[in-house]
């Protein structure tokens, strides 16, 4: 497969796409629908036609979500191992979306499954990127009581990435819910200082301190929005500016 050139006009060369689980679901209100998965791997295959380098953490809500089964009376950590399982389960879906897509992929798992993945390596995640292998980070940090948010700063600050692009059911980040205020005010900008102190719920509160601490912007923009990865990457688009 012929490498594609990075586009003159793109903003980043290397970047970390952050999706919830949810967002794999589509109207379902559980678990995959392939329509939706083929449509993001769409979306990320325009973004890897402009030669940018992509990594890739999704979450695993849409399966299963360690703090609603600890809420449950689970014990916290199998919870959240449980839910980091899931998370392999979204990976490998995505991978094999963009393998039928054309687009070489690796799913890095921090739970060594040799079977179905490979294990977290930092040199090796790097080297896949240099060769315009698109990397799915999955099973979180490959510790309990860390969000899946945690892991894509994590993994963006280990593989130097210069943005993390948060992808959700809105365009940016708001002073409050834009889906039940009419009068909700997006940012463009805001500091993650500001996202702390007003609890702006653009990730939680350890992914947040270690971008600010390792000066990683975040881009908060629709992943409903057909094109709005490739836009903004190139300069347009409607998203939000955490740094």
């Amino acid at each position: 497969m012929t490498e594609a050139a990075p586009d003159s006009e793109t903003t980043y060369k290397r970047v970390m796409l952050k999706i919830s689980g949810e967002a794999l679901m589509g109207d379902q209100g559980f678990g995959l629908h392939p329509p939706t998965v083929q449509r993001i791997a769409e979306e990320v295959k325009s973004v890897h036609d402009l030669g940018v380098e992509i990594c890739m953490v999704i979450g695993g809500g849409n399966i299963f979500r360690g703090l609603q089964g600890s809420a449950q009376g689970m014990e916290r950590t199998t919870a959240d191992y449980m839910g980091m399982l899931a998370t392999v389960m979204n990976a490998l879906a995505m991978q094999s979306a963009l393998e039928e897509l054309g687009v070489f992929t690796r799913t890095i798992s921090a739970i060594p499954m040799d079977q179905v993945c490979e294990p977290y390596i930092r040199r090796r995640a790097v080297r896949h990127l240099e060769k315009k292998r698109v990397c799915i980070f999955a099973a979180g940090t490959g510790n309990p009581y860390f969000t899946t948010d945690t892991a894509a700063t994590l993994r963006a600050s280990e593989m130097a990435c210069e943005a993390i692009f948060k992808g959700t059911k809105v365009d940016g980040v708001y002073d409050k819910d834009p889906v039940k205020f009419d009068d909700a005010v997006r940012y463009d900008t805001v500091s993650y200082d500001d996202v702390l102190t007003k609890r702006l719920g653009v990730m939680d509160a350890s992914a947040i301190a270690l971008a600010r601490d390792n000066s990683l912007p975040i881009i908060v923009f629709s992943l409903d929005e057909p094109g709005g990865f490739r836009g903004i990457l190139a300069g347009r688009g409607t998203y939000t500016k955490v740094g």
